[in-house]
């Protein structure tokens, strides 16, 4: 039997749009373009949240962030959610993650300590890194302003030194089942990056989408209190020049051509899937950064796999995918079932045939941008479910957001008040309900349905749906008590 091998490759706040094979042919990513050409492009797939940590607690626990206690960055997870990493490792599966965790509960560097499930020995996360720094060199690590340096190179940089990593377990591993795992912090800030990556963009201006041009008028109060000035520019001469970022851009994906060839040479039928945690807006609807907002630049993801022999090579796929279904798919390839705790659904099926779809909605969430800080709007409760043709976006303390993908992409117009979409529009709106009280999601209530728009929703009522909804069972926990009788549930879901 040939080894079961999986390389899992991930970059952060990497938009869709700055990989050359999405469309963009000034972003320079040759790696990743020649990944896409030997295997299959997703163009329709999402995170889970669009913020670092949560996004990876769902990558790398099948759970999303209200289910995983990862609703926020500096929110550790829950102790009795699992990785990955420990489901494999516990049945005899080697696993080794490599690069940035974020899922510790410490700040954004990490706590340096190789979680349960993942081999110590190649354990390294940006505690680690900055560790490896004197305090002169950890200071001149943390500014783009390092990329002037001519005597940069790029084995000072965190993305060269997980890479180094990432070549010596394949070196050691061929011929064994594994799970690889390199997590790149590149391209976010700080975007350090050595020649010729530093000033390829020098003189560079990213195209700009129809809705950098967005009033935000019909869009929720907290988009616009995001925005801030921005709404009263000049959008015509609104300029998105970020030479450092999109250098980074380059640079990590010379660093991934790195480990690709590794993997050519020492494990040239493994699974290599590729994706990022989430985009930036770069002035779309007058925004930047990431956070409480389900726009297209901050949610629709990257996501390239190759697997040779199993898929078709220079395809694409317009499957609607998540990023709740890696897990399952990591189980399914290694011959293990998806326990009922996990939310996602195999993509094996896809893969081999990028035709199929297994998801006819994905779901995404918001609750906080981080523990830590103060900014980035604070507490923003978003719940969203995107089908074929629409987006849904509930935005519990504000107002309330659809829109038509099909008839317009950029988003600008918002559907939520029009009496010709509300067929679709409480359609959705059911499904993002359904899936609320599927997932225990611990925010769910009344509220949630009691939207100004929906005219049939029911009255508040303390007990709303009056259902008991424990968590369901899984190979870690024994079975849970029922609270009347103190013996074993008989079903998860029922009448309190």
């Amino acid at each position: 039997m040939p080894p079961r091998q999986i390389v899992f490759i991930m970059t952060d706040t990497q938009r869709q749009d700055m990989v050359g094979c999405y469309g963009n042919s000034d972003m320079r990513t040759p790696s990743l373009d020649r990944l896409a050409s030997q295997g299959v492009r997703f163009d329709r797939a999402y995170t889970c949240q669009p913020v670092c940590g949560p996004a990876r607690a769902a990558l790398f626990t099948g759970a999303f962030p209200h289910t995983s206690g990862v609703w926020a960055n500096s929110n550790p997870m829950g102790d009795n959610i699992k990785t990955i990493g420990q489901r494999l490792a516990d049945r005899g599966i080697h696993t080794a993650y490599i690069g940035k965790w974020h899922l510790d509960g410490g700040d954004y560097f990490g706590l340096g300590r190789c979680p349960n499930g993942w081999d110590p020995a190649y354990w390294y996360d940006m505690r680690n890194y900055l560790e490896e720094l004197t305090p002169e060199e950890r200071l001149r690590s943390r500014s783009p302003a390092l990329n002037r340096d001519p005597n940069l190179t790029a084995g000072f940089t965190f993305g060269h030194r997980c890479s180094d990593r990432a070549i010596h377990f394949l070196e050691a591993s061929r011929g064994a089942d594994f799970l690889l795992v390199v997590s790149y912090d590149e391209p976010h800030h700080p975007f350090v990056c050595p020649e010729p990556y530093a000033s390829m963009f020098k003189d560079y201006r990213f195209p700009k989408q129809p809705n950098v041009w967005d009033t935000l008028a019909d869009k929720p109060a907290h988009h616009r209190a995001w925005a801030g000035d921005a709404v009263n520019w000049d959008r015509d001469k609104v300029e998105i020049v970020a030479p450092d970022y999109f250098g980074c851009n380059s640079f990590v994906d010379f660093e991934i051509g790195r480990v690709l060839e590794a993997v050519d040479r020492c494990a040239p039928d493994a699974l290599v899937i590729y994706t990022s945690d989430h985009g930036d807006l770069l002035q779309s609807h007058c925004i930047t950064n990431k956070g409480p907002a389900m726009y297209e630049e901050v949610t629709l993801m990257p996501f390239i796999m190759r697997w040779p022999g199993q898929t078709p090579a220079e395809s694409s796929s317009r499957a609607l995918v998540s990023h709740i279904d890696v897990v399952p798919t990591m189980l399914d390839l290694f011959g293990l079932p998806t326990p009922k705790t996990l939310a996602g659904r195999s993509l094996l099926p896809v893969f081999r045939q990028p035709e199929r779809e297994v998801n006819d909605a994905i779901f995404m969430e918001f609750g906080r941008y981080e523990t830590d800080h103060d900014s980035f709007g604070g507490f923003q409760l978003v719940r969203a479910v995107r089908d074929d043709r629409y987006k849904l976006v509930i935005n519990l303390l504000t107002t309330d957001e659809l829109y038509d993908l099909e008839a317009d992409p950029f988003e600008m117009c918002n559907l939520i008040g029009s009496a010709e979409h509300a067929a679709e529009r409480d359609r959705l709106h059911d499904r993002l309900l359904d899936w609320m009280n599927d997932t225990r999601d611990p925010f769910r209530g009344y509220y949630w349905e009691r939207r100004p728009w929906r005219g049939d929703a029911r009255p508040a009522t303390w007990n709303y749906t009056n259902m008991t909804r424990q968590r369901e069972e899984d190979d870690y926990e024994p079975r849970q008590l029922d609270y009347i009788t103190g013996l074993e549930m008989t079903a998860a879901v029922r009448k309190k």
